[in-house]
């Protein structure tokens, strides 16, 4: 009942429909329901690892306190 969370579990719901129920037809239920594991083994090693790039937020705060220490001292 809280917003962030919410938000979160609508976030990854679409992701799921997105990514893995709807990317191919599956025959039946049954075998999208068994695509399910190995799908989410790869979401979460993907998510593990976007951690350490680049591209990740935290990737920029060094540069950033820097900048803000040379600004203001």
């Amino acid at each position: 009942y809280r917003p962030q969370t919410n938000g979160k579990a609508e976030r990854f719901i679409q992701t799921l429909l997105r990514e893995w129920a709807y990317v191919r037809p599956y025959p039946t239920s049954g075998r999208r329901r068994a695509a399910l594991p190995r799908w989410l083994r790869c979401y979460i090693f993907a998510v593990r690892m976007a951690v350490f790039t680049a591209n990740h937020p935290s990737a920029d705060w060094g540069s950033v306190v820097n900048n803000v220490l040379r600004k203001h001292s």
